[in-house]
């Protein structure tokens, strides 16, 4: 499978709602409803996690991704993700990246890849 990058950085490949989804994998959604609600207070149930990827046109999208400003912004902007941005780094991606230093990690990667092109 190829790496699908989210709009901010994440890669959206590698996100457990993700695997579940594609997978198919009851037990999988539980467990990662737990590891939310452990590590971020985020009260899901298993129902709750199924996600297609940030990029999908028509996909399933977890919570907070169907409402994303980042998201909003990127797709209205027809952009791959915000690395493409001119307009980058922004208040939205500074926000999620206090919030999600494997946004942030990935997102600056993604920066120093396009910059050697």
């Amino acid at each position: 499978m190829s790496l699908i990058i989210g709009c901010c950085g994440l890669v959206c490949s590698n996100c457990p709602v993700f695997l579940a989804t594609i997978s198919d994998d009851d037990a999988a959604r539980a467990k990662t409803a737990e590891f939310f609600f452990k590590k971020y207070e985020f009260e899901f149930k298993a129902k709750d996690m199924n996600c297609d990827g940030c990029i999908s046109e028509n996909g399933r999208l977890i919570a907070h991704c169907n409402s994303c400003e980042i998201r909003k912004c990127c797709r209205e902007k027809r952009l791959e993700n915000c690395s493409v941005c001119k307009e980058q780094p922004c208040d939205y991606l500074f926000k999620f990246h206090e919030f999600s230093a494997d946004a942030k990690a990935s997102f600056e990667a993604l920066v120093k890849e396009r910059r050697k092109i």
